[in-house]
């Protein structure tokens, strides 16, 4: 029996941005490890489409600067707020400089 497909997923994560897959432990932990980031993975079928429509919108408008989308919950301070990028526009973040 092959792989699951979160597993696939999570190894290919992780070998583009550098990191460990640390897997289940029976631990509530992350999904991948690098030294600078505590990765949380998840894979859906489908992704809403109201998520993605909100990120083609940033992205659209972007004009050769970073799209990045804020997800905000009426009534929750911003400190806890979302932000979602596209990974490739991730990876070239945290390889500048």
């Amino acid at each position: 029996m092959g792989d699951k497909l979160w597993k696939q997923t999570e190894r290919a994560i992780a070998k583009r941005l550098g990191g460990e897959r640390v897997g289940p432990s029976g631990q509530a932990t992350v999904d991948l490890l690098t030294s600078r980031l505590a990765i949380e993975v998840k894979t859906r079928k489908a992704l809403p489409r109201w998520l993605l429509d909100a990120m083609g919108q940033a992205a659209a408008a972007a004009d050769g600067r970073l799209p990045i989308l804020v997800l905000h919950q009426v009534g929750q301070k911003h400190d806890g707020d979302l932000v979602i990028m596209r990974l490739s526009d991730f990876e070239r973040l945290v390889t500048m400089g």
